[in-house]
């Protein structure tokens, strides 16, 4: 988050800081001092990056921790929206089976339900990680910049520790999620969507997002990442969570075996109780909780049924032409 807070400085936050509160004149005089001072004052900041610009001219400075926190707000909460809007309308006009939407079991209006959950949720959960990511931009994780600190086989090695971590970490707050005593105050919300569509992928109660994204948060304060590849992932893990609420039911294949796909967590809405797993099927196969996706079990064909009853498909599941209405 720092080398992103930075870049966002540079290209518009210190005008905008500057035009809304807009440091006083500095009188000639004092002039000198000021540009033979500035420098130093600013590099023992951990987060400070030097600019080519002119010394900021807001009474808030770079490294002042109100700037930061509403910074920091500003970048999560909109490149959350950003991410989910982009990649969930690609998902679900490129990829979703609209067929689905015929299931008995899917709500009216259920989409418009899950983006107005979603939008509440972004900015909670925006608020709650809000610590984490200041501890970032203060230096105080173990987010590093400079490769060679580490080399080369950390980059690849701290990638599977990161999945690894994540993925089992994700498992076991989403099984407990589903304990009586927690699931109807904190994971039931999600699961009011039984066959998702991608826009569920952030329509769940903000205290059942912020505690699974709790593993994302914590690594790079008790593992070195590159702070690059860092962002990169975190920003993978949210396209794959838009992508595993796709409703594909592709079954089948080798990797079945082994990811935890589209087709495990349509499951999971389905039956509850199965398939906690983020990244991989690891967790759910050890811990007795794996259910394999069959193709007997794709939600299709409930809806293809609601469908022939409807008129709208032949036996083959066909489409049927239908009559414009006044014709």
């Amino acid at each position: 988050m720092d080398g992103v807070v930075s870049l966002c400085d540079d290209l518009f936050f210190d005008r905008l800081y500057s035009y809304l509160l807009p440091h006083p004149p500095v009188p000639s005089s004092l002039k000198p001092l000021v540009n033979s001072t500035y420098s130093s004052a600013y590099s023992t900041s951990a987060t400070y990056t030097p600019s080519p610009t002119p010394p900021s001219t807001s009474l808030w400075p770079r490294d002042y921790i109100p700037r930061q926190c509403i910074s920091i707000l500003l970048i999560a909460g909109l490149g959350a929206a950003a991410l989910y809007f982009v990649f969930c309308a690609a998902s679900y006009y490129l990829l979703y089976d609209r067929r689905l939407e015929h299931h008995p079991r899917f709500l009216k209006h259920q989409v418009r339900q899950e983006i107005a959950s979603s939008l509440w949720a972004i900015p909670t959960i925006d608020v709650l990680t809000l610590p984490f990511f200041l501890a970032e931009v203060r230096g105080h994780s173990l987010l590093y910049t400079d490769i060679d600190q580490y080399g080369y086989a950390w980059l690849a090695v701290s990638t599977v520790l990161y999945l690894f971590w994540n993925d089992f970490g994700i498992y076991w707050i989403h099984r407990l999620e589903h304990h009586p005593r927690i699931y109807k105050y904190i994971h039931k919300p999600h699961h009011k969507w039984i066959v998702p569509t991608p826009w569920a992928a952030l329509a769940f109660h903000p205290l059942d997002g912020y505690a699974q994204s709790l593993p994302y948060h914590v690594f790079v304060f008790i593992c070195p990442m590159q702070k690059y590849l860092y962002l990169v992932l975190f920003v993978l893990v949210q396209v794959w969570t838009i992508f595993i609420h796709d409703g594909d039911m592709i079954s089948g294949h080798f990797l079945e075996r082994f990811i935890n796909s589209p087709a495990h967590h349509t499951l999971h809405h389905l039956y509850f109780t199965c398939n906690y797993g983020q990244y991989f099927t690891w967790a759910d196969q050890y811990f007795d909780s794996h259910r394999a996706p069959l193709p007997e079990l794709d939600p299709i064909h409930e809806s293809l049924r609601v469908m022939r009853e409807k008129g709208l498909v032949d036996a083959d599941g066909k489409p049927i032409p239908q009559k414009k209405k006044g014709e």
